[in-house]
């Protein structure tokens, strides 16, 4: 029995760590805020290569943040992924702003700047790449595109904590860039989290106010602001873990390039890693147009696997009321990819067991 993630088993390498952490906001007696608040965004920011850094709520809060901080909204376009979890297009919605949707480059499964550059219209304010899966998308081409046209370039950023793309962090690539501390991730919380990394000086005092209920001095609202803290107990257990986040990230790649190692030769599409990029394997997802045929041998095998994602958000209910362009990519890929097992403690044994599985169910 391979779980595809047990957040138990994750979070036991750091057990003493975050029991220190917890009593130590315990007893502090502040909870909002606060000093863990201060000290983790310090260390984040440093990390991420950036001046600063905001503790937000969670990864929607953080992406629907930056768009209002930028003002961002009605009447306004921006350019996403056709093929990412919907939070990406949920932070445009909640803006008032037209989430414009473009299929992605299939080697990777990131957005195609070709395709972002043919999309852009008067109304484009913004290009919102998802780092998808921990790859960086291709940052430069894209950064060349939004700099000719005068757009900004926010960073999805949620599945990438430590990715690199020619030796930068995801967080330090784009104007801005929102990340989600959901247990799940790389570097995950024990409950929900998010937060905004930036050098825009101006853009980050903004945001302070703005997840503070439109205020800088309690009780005096200059904004019409949104309540989204990161609350000082999940700080704690984050500063906790990030010490470790590389090392993790490492684990990881170890895991990765033994599932690429062993996978050659079958009907799959692998995932491909562009020149440049040092992806942290959020997700480890192949391609297989026998995708129930696979999800059926492991199931029976006893192998955790998910599918990320299996519907477009174009064809959510949430998007039904609108006309959407062809997408045709993101429209094969919600029935063909599937995630097979990701995780810093897996061994050589388990990756080889699931390796027996895929091989013998794609023969």
């Amino acid at each position: 029995m391979i779980s595809f993630l047990d957040l138990k088993r994750v979070n036991s390498t750091h057990d003493a760590g975050i029991r220190v952490a917890i009593a130590r906001v315990i007893e502090s007696g502040w909870y909002i805020v606060g000093d863990e608040v201060q000290a983790f965004e310090e260390e984040f920011a440093a990390y991420c290569g950036v001046r600063h850094c905001i503790g937000v709520a969670n990864g929607l809060d953080a992406l629907h943040l930056i768009l209002r901080a930028y003002d961002i909204g009605d009447g306004h376009e921006v350019i996403v992924p056709s093929n990412t979890f919907i939070a990406t297009w949920l932070a445009v919605s909640h803006a008032g702003a037209l989430p414009v949707p473009v299929d992605p480059d299939e080697r990777t499964h990131n957005i195609d700047p070709a395709k972002v550059e043919q999309a852009i219209t008067s109304r484009t304010r913004a290009i919102m790449p998802v780092h998808l899966y921990g790859q960086c998308a291709a940052m430069t081409a894209l950064k060349d595109i939004a700099q000719r046209h005068g757009l900004r370039l926010i960073e999805d950023a949620a599945q990438a904590h430590g990715a690199q793309l020619h030796g930068q962090r995801a967080g330090s690539l784009g104007d801005a860039a929102g990340f989600s501390f959901y247990p799940g991730k790389n570097l995950g919380a024990l409950g929900d989290g998010g937060a905004i990394t930036t050098n825009d000086d101006a853009l980050a005092e903004r945001l302070r106010v703005l997840r503070n209920y439109g205020s800088k001095v309690k009780y005096h609202h200059e904004v019409a602001g949104v309540n989204s803290r990161l609350d000082e107990m999940q700080a704690a257990i984050l500063r906790c873990k990030l010490p470790h986040l590389d090392a993790e990230n490492a684990a990881r790649a170890r895991v990765a390039l033994r599932y690429l190692e062993r996978l050659q030769n079958l009907p799959l599409i692998l995932p491909q890693v562009m020149d440049g990029a040092q992806p942290v394997w959020h997700l480890m997802v192949v391609t297989t147009k026998r995708r129930a045929h696979l999800q059926q041998a492991l199931t029976v095998a006893g192998i955790g696997h998910q599918v990320h994602y299996p519907i477009a958000c174009h064809r959510q209910g949430a998007y039904s009321a609108q006309t959407w362009p062809n997408l045709p990519l993101a429209e094969r890929l919600q029935h063909e990819v599937i995630s097979l097992p990701m995780a810093p403690y897996l061994s050589n044994a388990d990756v080889d067991a699931v390796v027996d599985v895929v091989r013998s169910a794609m023969q």
